[in-house]
């Protein structure tokens, strides 16, 4: 029984000590479950040509929503100070769904697209290096691109621009900041569990270009907000 409490009392003290310290020079990294919640806003859509003549025709009521997602996290930290860090973080990109509301509400889902979002991020983690739990602010830079853009709803399709068309998606890359709050906890003097939420202002242009069974193609495009609220559930080692 000394001998268990031993170990136990020398373990603590270890932690306490500059063993278990999120300190200048160390770095940490976290893997984990990531969930993007986009808060969707969406401007209706316009066709802006069709057979290569320019048009503005807005679809009045035409709205979409980008629907939430979850994937995994990866995120690597530097602590530049004991107390200032900087990390460099990313999610396999996630799927998400667009689904239609307003007048394309009885559609459900029009189609879906891979996002890809990694940041770079200055963090302040607030008490001493040696202390288990310690939350933190931190702001940074986001870039944001879509790849894989599909409409994969073939009665909105055939609704809208008739049998036999095929429709290509696309949206604009964009730069935006991103905004954290956060904590990790010393599980160990190398392992640790955190968590953050974060807010991107993030905002895009989808951009459809549809041929219609004529050979005729036709081109349109929403401006969307996503905004998403994302959520990061973490287990870390510390080298």
């Amino acid at each position: 029984m000394f001998y268990k409490n031993g170990i136990t009392a020398a373990a603590i003290l270890l932690c306490a000590s500059a063993a278990c310290a999120q300190s200048a020079g160390s770095v940490l990294v976290t893997a984990g479950w990531l969930h993007l919640a986009p808060q969707t806003a969406s401007d209706p859509l316009r066709v802006t040509s069709v057979g290569g003549t320019p048009t503005n025709i807005v679809r009045t009521g035409t709205h979409t929503n980008v629907e939430s997602a979850d994937t995994v996290g990866l995120g690597i930290n530097y602590f530049i100070t004991d107390n200032i860090v900087g990390e460099v973080f990313a999610g396999v990109p996630p799927r998400h769904t667009i689904t239609g509301t307003g007048t394309l509400q009885k559609y459900g889902e029009l189609g879906n697209v891979k996002q890809w979002s990694p940041a770079l991020l200055v963090k302040y983690y607030f008490g001493s290096a040696t202390q288990r739990f310690r939350p933190y602010v931190g702001a940074g830079v986001n870039y944001t691109w879509f790849t894989n853009g599909q409409l994969t709803n073939s009665q909105f399709a055939k609704d809208n621009y008739g049998p036999g068309s095929s429709t290509d998606v696309k949206a604009d890359a964009s730069w935006n900041p991103v905004f954290t709050l956060g904590a990790s906890y010393a599980i160990t003097d190398r392992w640790y569990a955190g968590a953050f939420v974060s807010y991107l202002p993030l905002q895009t242009t989808a951009k459809l270009t549809t041929t219609t069974a004529t050979k005729t193609v036709v081109t349109s495009e929403a401006n969307i907000k996503i905004r998403p609220i994302v959520t990061y559930l973490s287990v870390g080692y510390r080298f």
